[in-house]
């Protein structure tokens, strides 16, 4: 970073979500029970989805993923987070700050792609399940995931770099409980239009490339349901999509909220409370969204019980 009229930045003081000291135990009691269960929940269905036979189908292996990328932003995010309440010194380095803004963006950016291989696995069983074994066959589910995996770090590896590249100024209280992009922005001296540009041309290309994935496909979905003459066939056709639909939603609508914004209308108090909602509640709901909206993951938990009944 550049020197002269600015001090060289060796480290960050997060703020965290509140800066009141009765509320410190409180919230780090909330967020470990948050993080326990998020922890258990993300694991069960892993380990769910490896062992039972019947789950191990392209929708289930992109899950699997997805609930890999789940378990580490929240490790990313929640551990530090959970350590500051009860820290009195709220210090990050530089270099951990730098580490965690790109591993953040890494697994954000693999959840946001995932979701629209997802969906595209989904108009694949509905609009040709005829072709759909065919289609999505375990080399081309490998590919997409890998794909998906580049495109994560290469994509934040480059915003990483040129965020890297800033100067700030003798202030470095970052008005945040996680290092990410917008908030470090914040504190920079140096001119951030690059930055701002990137912003919306990267992270845009993935989540606008994204959404018009997921937009194209459910309608394509939806016309093909319609198209079905029998009402139960057009519940069970739908019903394989409601948990993915959900998913999307609650992502999609928090990821939208926080980055595209100028950051002359960011709000980095409101920002928090999105960024709480995106890193740890969702992380927490998508193991149970899959698992309470989904018959053959039900149908896999009782299985997996009857057999440890069965053996004990």
């Amino acid at each position: 970073m550049e020197k002269g009229n600015h001090s060289t930045v060796t480290e960050f003081i997060l703020s965290g979500l509140t800066d009141r000291p009765e509320l410190q135990v409180p919230l780090f009691v909330m967020f470990l029970m948050i993080y326990i269960v998020t922890l258990v929940g993300n694991l069960r269905m892993i380990m769910l989805i490896q062992i039972d036979s019947c789950l191990h189908t392209p929708m289930y292996f992109f899950l699997g993923n997805l609930f890999f990328c789940d378990l580490c932003l929240s490790l990313i995010i929640s551990l530090k987070m959970l350590l500051n309440f009860l820290a009195d010194s709220k210090r990050i380095l530089y270099n951990a700050c730098a580490v965690q803004m790109y591993l953040f963006g890494t697994f954000g950016h693999v959840d946001c792609l995932l979701l629209a291989v997802m969906v595209y696995d989904r108009y694949m069983a509905v609009c040709n399940p005829l072709l759909y074994t065919v289609t999505m066959s375990r080399w081309l589910c490998h590919q997409l995931v890998t794909g998906v995996y580049v495109v994560g770090l290469l994509d934040t590896m480059v915003h990483t770099i040129f965020t890297l590249r800033l100067s700030f100024c003798s202030s470095n209280v970052l008005n945040h409980f996680f290092c990410d992009f917008p908030p470090v922005l914040s504190l920079s001296c140096s001119d951030t239009c690059v930055n701002e540009i990137l912003k919306f041309a990267l992270i845009g290309c993935v989540v606008v490339s994204s959404i018009v994935i997921i937009l194209l496909s459910y309608a394509y979905i939806i016309i093909t349901i319609l198209r079905i003459h029998s009402a139960e066939g057009r519940r069970k056709a739908f019903s394989t999509c409601t948990s993915h639909l959900t998913a999307v939603a609650m992502f999609h609508g928090s990821l939208l909220f926080m980055y595209f914004r100028p950051t002359t209308n960011y709000s980095l108090d409101t920002d928090k409370i999105t960024s709480v909602f995106y890193t740890v509640v969702i992380p927490m709901l998508n193991p149970f969204i899959y698992s309470l909206m989904n018959k053959e993951v039900k149908d896999a938990q009782w299985n997996v019980i009857h057999k440890l009944l069965t053996f004990s």
